[in-house]
């Protein structure tokens, strides 16, 4: 068994999620098993249905109704988010599984949904052959400490700023 490793993917800019899964496929072309938990993320988006090819190597669920940035979190993201943090953490520890995405966790630990301190309980004690990988803006300091990869996704150009909303394939 080869060691697991801390990735952080973080920043303002567009394709940590695309990092993740591109991380992802590799590990499943590979032999390796997937589990990949989205948090604050419920809506359709076009990788779940591209993903469930790689059923049951790669299990995909979703921790969130919609997308409430813009408001505040409400009780039901909150349960969400958490039911779906000890999941994952279940599926860390049963070893059962060679690389766990926690996708958006850090908005997760931003918007008080999950404490940043029961994040780094998991990858200080995770089993040594678990790959871990944390995406999302607004990583936490001691999270960006702890990581043995960091990658920060910088925006420096987006058409968003143009109004153009998300399109099918391609942000959603």
């Amino acid at each position: 068994m080869q060691r697991g490793y801390i990735q952080l993917y973080t920043g303002n800019g567009k394709g940590k999620t695309t990092a993740a899964i591109g991380l992802a496929v590799r590990a499943l072309g590979a032999g390796l098993s997937v589990f990949m938990g989205q948090f604050v993320k419920g809506m359709h988006y076009s990788e779940l249905d591209a993903l469930k090819v790689f059923a049951p190597r790669l299990v995909l669920k979703q921790y969130g109704r919609d997308c409430f940035i813009r408001n505040a979190p409400r009780e039901e993201d909150i349960r969400l988010a958490r039911e779906g943090f000890a999941e994952i953490k279940q599926v860390i520890f049963s070893g059962g599984c060679d690389l766990v995405i926690m996708d958006e966790i850090t908005i997760a630990n931003y918007y008080k949904l999950i404490r940043v301190e029961a994040v780094l309980e998991i990858i200080e004690n995770r089993p040594s052959g678990v790959e871990l990988v944390l995406t999302g803006r607004y990583a936490d300091e001691r999270l960006i400490k702890a990581a043995d990869l960091v990658t920060e996704m910088m925006e420096v150009k987006h058409y968003y700023t143009r109004n153009v909303q998300a399109r099918d394939g391609i942000e959603k």
